[in-house]
């Protein structure tokens, strides 16, 4: 899926991913959450030691059970595409340089971006014709506005601000400046797959 950040190259950043699969096969997740942390300083491997993720994961699965229960009523009534729709978002936050933070939804439909959202002045801009019925549906339902804009403008943001707290503890601590950050490889647990990209860092959360 093909989406703009709204962020600018100055900012840090913290985005999250959402794939709802309204037929999941027996042996796949209906719902998966990939989060990314965009950040201008180079940290090492204690990035992945955050305890910051592990506090996350009931707002996370409210939102994919919000998303899940969702998508019957907004996904377009016919399509072309082969099999089902399937349903994604994209949550990002970010704070600038100058202090001024903000953040935004993204929503579509197998890849196709259809319905940005601007969490701080609430407004929807629908840019694909498939997301007619997701801008009818969530414009007229106040429950689910304000749910997107506390999600994003209130707990995405208090996450990244944690993160913060964090990068600036291991700046002090950490290694030479000209010393670049480790190769940091897979790693995966029974209950989560995690992956590590760096100076980004990404992790991916399967919801049952």
């Amino acid at each position: 899926m093909v989406l703009f950040s709204g962020t600018s190259s100055d900012a840090h950043s913290l985005s999250y991913n959402f794939t709802i699969d309204p037929q999941p096969r027996d042996d796949q997740p209906w719902c998966e959450v990939q989060g990314e942390i965009k950040y201008l300083s180079p940290l090492g491997e204690e990035v992945k030691s955050m305890s910051a993720w592990e506090s996350q994961t009931d707002t996370l699965r409210d939102t994919g059970d919000l998303l899940k229960g969702q998508t019957p009523d907004v996904t377009p009534d016919k399509h072309t595409d082969k099999g089902p729709l399937t349903l994604q978002a994209r949550m990002t936050c970010w704070c600038e340089g100058n202090g001024h933070t903000s953040a935004s939804w993204e929503f579509g439909f197998s890849g196709q971006l259809c319905l940005p959202f601007d969490s701080k002045n609430g407004s929807w801009t629908m840019v694909h014709s498939k997301g007619r019925r997701m801008r009818e549906k969530w414009e007229n339902d106040r429950a689910v506005t304000d749910f997107f804009r506390t999600v994003s403008m209130g707990d995405c943001q208090a996450w990244l601000r944690d993160f913060m707290v964090c990068w600036e503890q291991m700046l002090k601590t950490s290694a030479s400046p000209t010393t670049g950050p480790p190769t940091v490889q897979p790693t995966a647990t029974a209950s989560k797959h995690t992956t590590w990209i760096l100076p980004s860092f990404i992790i991916t959360v399967f919801l049952c």
